[in-house]
């Protein structure tokens, strides 16, 4: 898997973690490997060795000058690109000797979306996917980060799980499951007849706790459509979107809102970095909703300065069996907060051997097969899905409500147009 992900551009961390010309460098692990990010003095990225090369001193404790990093050992100078550029310890022959020796690793950077994106191989290298909301003004999306506790897989994995949203994300009335518009001890005012239309989708997600899936298969992934019940013989439909080999767009949203998305990068094997993004293509993301995102609003958890959530493993993420009695299903405060307790539950890596599954894991179960599908592919030494086609991550997911018998086909017309996937080709 290590070697699939290697086929990627995978982001390595926000933008804004190396702020400026010369920035103080920051240290970075990306698929267990150790790095060290930083911007030179023309303001451009880089994403080099933890390892000074000399006597292994490490480069987090190095200086950004002269247009590149220099280690605080002894001196030693090398640019973005890994190229050494200054032995001062050296006698200026034996530096020329040493230069090309000393050279570091550096992994190819690009820039995208507030993202600061990596990729492991060689040239020539695919070009970077095409994701709507790195293609929005600056000013039409938030992006950031979390850290997870867990396997990347089994995080993707509770991403691409909607039929979940019936009861993790429930809240609670009078001892009753209810949608959250109708969570806490009081009753809401209005009736089915005069309720809320944007409210009515958490009443059906109550109502409805087994959604019935089709799975659509397209050039970067696929798009998993969960059907539920929905009033006056109507069906409400929940579309994830699932980009190889480690990106969702959330379903939850209608075509006025903002969407959202995600991408797990692994740490290692037992965390991952969650990078959230909130994006609106026609307008600006106002003062208000990016306030709300950063303290802490559905993808996005309530996290302190190292973007670690404020509840989390260590603490249980602060569950309040009081509040589960009278206001949430769970005790657990916030959408991301409830999905992160589940998936770091289930263990560090979790064991699938155990699992007893149904009908509505299939988005889970198809999601493993392309993945474990991609690693055989890169063995044989082929392309897998997606890298050679970046156009194919413009697309949107989202939810609809379609009169009942209506064809899927048709379904994803009406909500998406074209965005709703490039078919597969052979």
């Amino acid at each position: 898997m290590g070697l699939t992900f290697r086929k990627y551009w995978i982001p390595a961390l926000l933008s804004r973690e190396i702020q400026g010309r010369d920035s103080a460098p920051v240290r970075v692990k990306i698929l267990g490997e150790d790095f060290v990010a930083f911007r030179d003095s023309e303001g451009k990225p880089g994403v080099v060795q933890a390892h000074c090369p000399h006597r292994g001193a490490h480069l987090f404790f190095g200086r950004t000058e002269d247009c590149g990093i220099r280690c605080a050992y002894h001196g030693w100078h090398f640019t973005v690109e890994g190229e050494c550029t200054d032995i001062p310890i050296a006698t200026p022959e034996v530096a020329e000797r040493m230069k090309p020796k000393a050279r570091i690793r550096a992994l190819h950077v690009r820039e995208a979306g507030d993202v600061v994106w990596v990729h492991f191989g060689s040239q020539p290298l695919p070009e970077l996917p095409d994701f709507e909301f790195a293609a929005v003004p600056a000013g039409h999306r938030y992006v950031s980060k979390k850290l997870q506790q867990c396997n990347w897989a089994q995080a993707v994995e509770g991403g691409l799980d909607t039929a979940h949203f019936s009861y993790l994300h429930a809240g609670i009335s009078n001892g009753t499951k209810v949608g959250l518009h109708e969570a806490g001890p009081s009753t809401p005012s209005w009736t089915q007849h005069n309720e809320p239309e944007r409210l009515k989708t958490f009443r059906w997600l109550v109502e409805d706790g087994a959604p019935r899936f089709q799975i659509v298969n397209h050039a970067a992934g696929m798009l998993i459509c969960a059907a539920r019940t929905a009033d006056d013989d109507q069906l409400y439909y929940r579309m994830t979107q699932y980009l190889m080999p480690n990106h969702s767009l959330t379903p939850g949203n209608a075509p006025q809102d903002t969407a959202l998305g995600n991408t797990w990068v692994p740490i290692d094997d037992h965390s991952c970095w969650v990078y959230c993004y909130a994006w609106h293509p026609e307008r600006p993301i106002n003062d208000e909703e990016r306030s709300r995102l950063e303290a802490g609003s559905g993808l996005f958890p309530a996290m302190d300065e190292s973007f670690t959530p404020v509840r989390r493993r260590e603490n249980d993420y602060l569950i309040s069996r009081e509040r589960q009695r009278t206001h949430s299903f769970t005790g657990i405060h916030g959408i991301s907060e409830q999905d992160q307790a589940i998936a770091d539950s289930q263990g560090l890596i979790a064991d699938r051997t155990n699992e007893l599954l149904c009908q509505t894991d299939i988005g889970v179960v198809r999601f493993r097969e392309m993945i474990l599908n991609a690693a055989q592919e890169v063995e044989n030494e082929r392309v897998p899905r997606g890298v050679d086609a970046p156009h194919a991550y413009r697309v949107r997911s989202g939810d609809v409500v379609v009169p009942q018998q209506t064809p899927i086909a048709e379904v994803l017309e009406s909500r998406f147009g074209e965005m709703w996937g490039h078919p597969l080709t052979t």
